[in-house]
């Protein structure tokens, strides 16, 4: 683990932990958040976003010199279901197109308490069905997302698989938040542990996006669905975040549908490390890794 990972995390620690640790108000959170977007670096040059709506949803799609025309990613971005929005992603989406040679669509799909479930699984699967419509085949498409995207990523498939869409090439989850009821073994364990994720907030950010809604829904909390039929997927998580059995767990119950499933356990790593490559040698490596699986997914057939 690099020295600028340690920073990170009593950075994270400072900045979110504290910040989470008391009752959340949602116009503060996405305030202060705000800021940040404003903070991120621009894309190099030769990266081109475009502001446009993918089925009735706004998105940003992002291409670079790298891109090509016949490899897509519909990225589902982070904020446990009731914040964030792609201008956060100004500094990350880009490397994943570089990486994975593809044109990355940023979906800015609805967010509680606003919109609740099942409102961001609509929002993806009617998103994933303009694309096809569009001329997009789904043997050169992937599904992305992070935390809250990376179980909306896996929610969505499921919505998809049920009505009869025809699978993406391939799924990449970050992260991914895919148990809404917040009752594992690593919640337990890591609540302390974890630099930037607390479980009384993460129950408080569930209710905002559930209301009613059983958690235990499989478009909610896709870790209680059957994955079979889904695509094969790359899961990157730290080994001490509170998300560990999220990602972990659902890598085993896929695996045993039949699914080409990676789990990848980075030792130490914060939540959505890869998000911070320009300066961490570890979210570097991670973006890397990303970009060759999505490659060879999307360059099969």
């Amino acid at each position: 683990m690099s020295l600028r990972a340690e920073l990170l995390r009593l950075a994270l620690r400072a900045g979110f932990k504290q910040e989470y640790g008391a009752e959340v108000d949602i116009a503060r959170l996405r305030g202060r958040l705000e800021k940040f977007a404003y903070l991120a670096p621009s894309p190099p040059r030769g990266t081109v976003a475009t502001k446009l709506t993918i089925g009735g949803v706004p998105a940003i799609r992002v291409a670079t010199r790298h891109s090509r025309a016949d490899r897509h990613v519909l990225y589902l971005h982070g904020g446990a279901y009731v914040y964030g929005r792609p201008a956060h992603y100004r500094d990350f989406i880009w490397r994943i197109a570089n990486a994975a040679d593809a044109t990355v669509h940023v979906l800015d799909y609805r967010l509680g308490p606003e919109h609740r479930f099942p409102a961001a699984v609509e929002d993806a699967a009617a998103a994933y069905r303009a694309l096809l419509a569009g001329g997009v085949e789904p043997r050169r498409l992937a599904v992305m997302g992070d935390s809250a995207g990376g179980g909306l990523t896996f929610a969505t498939l499921l919505k998809l698989r049920d009505e009869r869409d025809p699978m993406p090439a391939a799924a990449v989850a970050l992260s991914p938040w895919t148990d809404l009821t917040l009752t594992s073994d690593s919640s337990v364990r890591f609540d302390e542990a974890d630099p930037m994720l607390s479980v009384g907030p993460a129950r408080l950010f569930a209710r905002w996006y559930l209301g009613d809604a059983d958690p235990k829904h499989p478009y909610a909390s896709p870790l209680f669905g059957d994955p079979t039929g889904l695509p094969p997927s790359l899961i990157q998580v730290g080994s001490d975040e509170l998300l560990l059995d999220d990602a972990v767990q659902l890598g085993e119950r896929m695996r045993k549908a039949g699914v080409d499933a990676e789990v990848e356990v980075w030792p130490r790593m914060p939540h959505v490390w890869q998000l911070f490559a320009r300066v961490l040698p570890e979210g570097q490596r991670a973006v890397r890794r990303i970009g060759e699986f999505l490659r060879e997914k999307l360059d099969i057939n």
